[in-house]
């Protein structure tokens, strides 16, 4: 790897509200050799995610907050290029939790499974269908949703990564699915593209407009939220809950930018229609991704499913890439194609 550099995205400080460009700083280093038992990796695809937001804030969370002068951590498929690590050969294909840089070091236990990029049109796949996109998808509307025929699903974000795979699953489950989504391109995208049943523009309307348009589209009321959201958004679902809704709770990325923290106002319908919120992590769920994994590329086999991706070229334009979460200019789920 003599002629070969390591470019690595470095958070250099904590971003107020929206990242700014100086956030972040594009380094070159050496290529790292491969530690005792450990391994290098050469990121091929780098996934790009709202989660990363909330890894950058110095503040409780599922996961440590990124440190300062360290890359921003990202989920990645790539090919290990050392090996000091038994169960590990150089070429072998990994899907890991790294950064974005070209090289990471992998150490002994850390979060790395062999892939078989045969079993799939790309590698990308991995980041986005059979990757923690699609199982986020499955298990969080499958498992903690617990959908049944006939109950009516909405799906905010539904012209995310996630939201249109929950929207898809949610009609092979026999539900009604409504979407909510910035802009009219991306509402005919879902009916048009994913098979909503209807789609309602969040762009320039008050909460209450917001509110009125899910009431006409349920009038018997949301039996199960999906939410990625949050802000004004959330609050328009939670006044047309059914009775009994499940509300399962993926992101706020309307939230992950603000300088004060939202909140929500109408949780008080939690008690008026005896709902439930159910936190979800996809984490939680790793014991069963092959489970996930498999019906997810039987479904898109059979011409039910369909995963579109936002493959974004270049680790120099990291940063241009990683902010089309924020602008929702992204098409599918985002990937950062390093070479």
């Amino acid at each position: 790897m003599p002629d070969m550099e390591n470019r690595r995205f470095l958070l250099v400080k904590r971003p107020i509200g929206t990242p700014a460009r100086d956030d972040f700083q594009l380094v070159r280093e050496a290529v790292p050799h491969a530690p005792e038992g450990g391994m290098v990796v050469r990121n091929r695809f780098i996934s790009l995610d709202p989660a990363q937001r909330g890894w950058m804030d110095d503040a409780p969370s599922y996961m440590p907050p990124i440190a300062l002068g360290d890359p921003v951590r990202a989920t990645t498929v790539g090919v290990v290029e050392e090996s000091r690590n038994p169960d590990f050969a150089p070429g072998d294909w990994v899907l890991g939790l790294n950064a974005i840089e070209d090289f990471s070091i992998v150490l002994p236990g850390g979060f790395t499974s062999r892939i078989d990029v045969g079993m799939v049109d790309r590698p990308s796949r991995y980041l986005s269908a059979v990757g923690a996109v699609g199982l986020t998808a499955y298990f969080g509307l499958l498992d903690a949703g617990q959908p049944q025929p006939g109950e009516t699903l909405l799906v905010t974000g539904a012209a995310g990564a996630v939201g249109s795979m929950v929207g898809q699953i949610g009609k092979i489950m026999g539900m009604r699915v409504i979407g909510i989504a910035g802009g009219a391109e991306k509402c005919r995208r879902l009916v048009g593209d994913y098979g909503f049943d209807a789609a309602i523009d969040y762009k320039d309307k008050s909460q209450a407009q917001i509110a009125a348009e899910i009431a006409e589209a349920a009038p018997q009321g949301i039996d199960i939220l999906f939410e990625n959201v949050g802000g004004e958004v959330m609050d328009a679902a939670m006044l047309n809950l059914a009775l009994h809704a499940r509300v399962v709770l993926c992101g706020l990325i309307s939230e992950y930018n603000s300088a004060e923290k939202v909140g929500m106002r109408n949780l008080w319908q939690v008690i008026v229609k005896q709902a439930t919120i159910k936190g979800f992590l996809i984490a939680a769920y790793v014991p069963r991704f092959a489970e996930g994994g498999a019906q997810i590329a039987q479904w898109i086999a059979e011409g039910k499913l369909r995963v579109d991706e936002d493959i974004r070229f270049g680790l120099d334009n990291a940063y241009d890439a990683f902010m089309r979460l924020f602008t929702g200019a992204n098409t599918g789920k985002l990937v950062l194609e390093v070479d």
